[in-house]
């Protein structure tokens, strides 16, 4: 979380990639509480001898304490620790995508939409959005992560501007 430049880093996204993406203003005060009872949920690991993350690729290795520091932890941590299969330790995961899944299927039943609806739904919209308020393909591009501005162009269609995403002049 970088919040003086409002920006979220994902790291070891789809891909293996890293992404940035935007951190919008409304967002931060409730995320750093968020992220206060995290600690603190930490600071308890830690009391009672466990507190460790699983470290990507060879950082374990290189910096053998970094899985106990706060820096590592998962901003949306598991409520439970297990044993991590490859080191056999007891750690904290992150929450498991499934119980997000769940959640948003049980949203969307009980706001009556009748529509397939998921996670990926909101990067969707997210995109859409953001062409609907003007922002050029690319920038669009960069944000979802796109190699090819090809897989970006396909929300251009929910626009109804034709192809180029361009309204006319003489529909103003």
């Amino acid at each position: 979380m970088d919040f003086p430049q409002h920006q979220v880093v994902v790291r070891d996204a789809k891909g293996q990639e890293s992404r940035i993406t935007m951190l919008p203003t409304s967002l931060i005060f409730p995320l750093q509480d968020h992220l206060e009872d995290v600690q603190r949920t930490h600071r308890q690991d830690l009391d009672q001898g466990y507190g460790a993350v699983t470290l990507p690729f060879a950082l374990a290795r290189k910096y053998p304490n970094a899985n106990r520091q706060w820096i590592w932890q998962f901003v949306f941590p598991a409520s439970t620790r297990c044993r991590d299969p490859s080191s056999g330790a007891i750690v904290r995961f992150h929450l498991h995508e499934s119980g997000l899944q769940k959640a948003v299927k049980q949203a969307v039943r009980q706001a009556g939409i009748q529509k397939r609806v998921g996670c990926h739904t909101f990067r969707h919209s997210f995109a859409t959005h953001l062409l609907e308020n003007g922002y050029d393909i690319r920038t669009i591009q960069e944000l979802l992560g796109h190699k090819d501005v090809k897989t970006t162009m396909i929300y251009t269609h929910v626009l109804n501007r034709g192809g180029l995403g361009v309204r006319s002049p003489l529909d103003s």
